[in-house]
């Protein structure tokens, strides 16, 4: 079993950056992929990015390649997201997930365990 706590969320204006944390604690977190995903009030949940277990190979969703970084450190038992460029239209619960799987994929029914997430909100 593993949980997961988020951090690193907040307000800040158009255009700012933030960079996410999601700390594991438990066992068999490095040998799995690691997910981030959004909802924003009335919408459904959104992937955004996953990193595979080991050497960590990183996966985009189109809306989000090339201003979001996803990385990790095993040895902080932590995965990041580094949000660039922030848009009004990114304000929303960013949460992270453990994968089932070693390789990333973007669908969420593919993780089984998840953080409770952090608020990100981006002010025009």
């Amino acid at each position: 079993q593993v949980s997961l706590a988020e951090s690193g969320g907040g307000l800040v204006q158009a255009g700012a950056s933030l960079k996410l944390s999601c700390a594991a604690s438990g066992r068999s977190f490095s040998s799995f992929a690691v997910g981030w995903f959004r909802q924003a009030p009335g919408m459904e949940r959104e992937f955004l990015a996953s990193i595979s277990g080991g050497a960590g190979s990183p996966y985009y969703a189109d809306s989000v390649k090339g201003r979001f970084t996803i990385s990790r450190d095993h040895a902080k038992n932590t995965v990041y997201l580094q949000m660039n460029t922030l848009k009004p239209e990114d304000t929303a619960v960013y949460s992270c997930a453990r994968s089932k799987y070693f390789n990333p994929t973007p669908q969420a029914r593919d993780y089984d365990s998840w953080g409770q997430g952090t608020q990100v909100t981006v002010s025009s």
